[in-house]
């Protein structure tokens, strides 16, 4: 019988990938500051009809990208998820890499603000993404009561 959860995932460090991003083969170039750089590998699992990277897969590598942005903004362990995003897609993906550069772009209380874009390997935007993301309530309760 498939094990459908509910599943406890113990990440091996604060920044780091989980099932689902190395499902993706996500590498996560760079970290820190507010700033992420990740890649993606355009493999046949990820092509959908047409033969063309997935919107769903560049979505999941822009969202992620933001994560690990804000993980390198955050104290480790803030729990936080993402309550909003958008997407536009400029330009179709055929091959090769894919890279992510994202920034938080605001930290306002419990919200960050996210944005990520995407490039092709010969250097060509092929997605803009914005991003919100709350911290949790308990969690942001937590770090007033101490800061």
């Amino acid at each position: 019988m498939m094990d459908t959860g509910p599943h406890r995932i113990e990440m091996a460090e604060w920044i780091s990938c989980a099932p689902f991003e190395r499902l993706l083969q996500m590498n996560i170039e760079r970290a820190e500051g507010g700033i992420a750089v990740l890649t993606m590998p355009f493999t046949r699992e990820l092509a959908q009809g047409a033969g063309l990277m997935h919107g769903g897969a560049l979505v999941s590598l822009a969202d992620t990208a933001v994560v690990m942005a804000i993980k390198s903004f955050l104290p480790p362990k803030t729990h936080f998820a993402t309550i909003s995003m958008e997407s536009r897609f400029l330009y179709p993906v055929t091959r090769g890499i894919v890279t992510a550069r994202a920034k938080v772009t605001e930290a306002d209380g419990r919200l960050l603000h996210g944005v990520a874009h995407l490039y092709d390997e010969e250097e060509r935007e092929v997605m803009q993404f914005t991003s919100l993301f709350k911290v949790a309530k308990k969690q942001f309760a937590t770090e007033q009561a101490e800061g």
